[in-house]
């Protein structure tokens, strides 16, 4: 058995960034962002390497952005991803509809230059920043594939002709449901489903000196239109300093009786 496999990431602001948006509320002002790929997706790469470790195969890392999104392919290949292709934009933020249509593209003359498709398309369940849940789910239905979303498990059980057939599981309240899956297929995974590795230093050098296959793909309008963006106001804290010592002690009693910890 031999697995080929794609994984789709997304370059996103890092976890606990503060976000301040350009003067036409349009875009995320990034001049002073770090970037990261979701943890959703961080999970996704690391269960492509470990199914590749295990049943053999190659792994393929995609992702749509801009040039500086080559640092997040990087990563995925210090993982231990063998290829990795950069789907190149402007860096403008693509809705929906139009980053299905760039990926199924990509895919598909993927698929036609190796002579046979991918087994498995692994996605984060959605992306840190926009949260939107839609592409894995709009590429699985343009190119006819099956789909599990919200996965937590998955393991390939065997091979019947040319089709090889993986079991994913999803966590439910109370237990766990189980889908027996033919692929080709795609999976959209959830943090939690394995603990990602730290890339070695050797890999960081090997990811270095591979080379990453780019392409331009256009952008096809007619999805979601933004009108603009907007950032939560920040809630309101504040202190309050109950004294030194001894005697801070009646004021801590009355501050826990009003919170009703402790009766009066």
């Amino acid at each position: 058995m031999s697995l080929n496999i794609l994984v789709c990431v997304k370059r996103v602001p890092a976890t606990g960034a503060k976000i301040t948006l350009t003067a036409d509320e349009q875009e995320i002002d990034t001049r002073h962002l770090a970037f990261t790929v979701s943890p959703h997706e961080e999970c996704a790469v690391e269960e492509a390497v470990r199914l590749v470790e295990k049943h053999g195969g190659s792994a393929t890392v995609l992702t749509l952005g801009p040039e500086e999104a080559t640092q997040q392919l990087r990563d995925a290949l210090a993982m231990g991803v063998e290829h990795a292709l950069l789907l190149e934009t402007d860096g403008a933020d693509w809705d929906p509809q139009a980053t299905t249509e760039a990926i199924v593209d990509a895919i598909r003359e993927a698929e036609e230059k190796a002579g046979q498709p991918f087994d498995l398309l692994l996605f984060g369940n959605e992306a840190a920043d926009t949260g939107g849940y839609q592409v894995p789910i709009r590429v699985s239905h343009t190119l006819d594939r099956p789909c599990v979303t919200g996965i937590k498990g998955l393991e390939i059980d065997g091979e019947a002709g040319d089709r090889i057939t993986a079991t994913a599981r999803r966590e439910t309240t109370g237990g766990w449901e189980l889908y027996a899956v033919s692929t080709p297929a795609v999976f959209s995974v959830k943090e939690g489903i394995n603990l990602p590795r730290y890339p070695p230093l050797r890999g960081k050098l090997r990811a270095k000196k591979k080379p990453i296959q780019q392409t331009s793909p256009a952008y096809t309008a007619g999805g979601l239109q933004k009108i603009r963006l907007r950032v939560p106001e920040e809630q309101a804290q504040q202190a309050q300093h109950l004294g030194s010592g001894v005697a801070a002690v009646p004021n801590i009693l009355a501050v826990l009786k009003e919170m009703e910890f402790v009766e009066s």
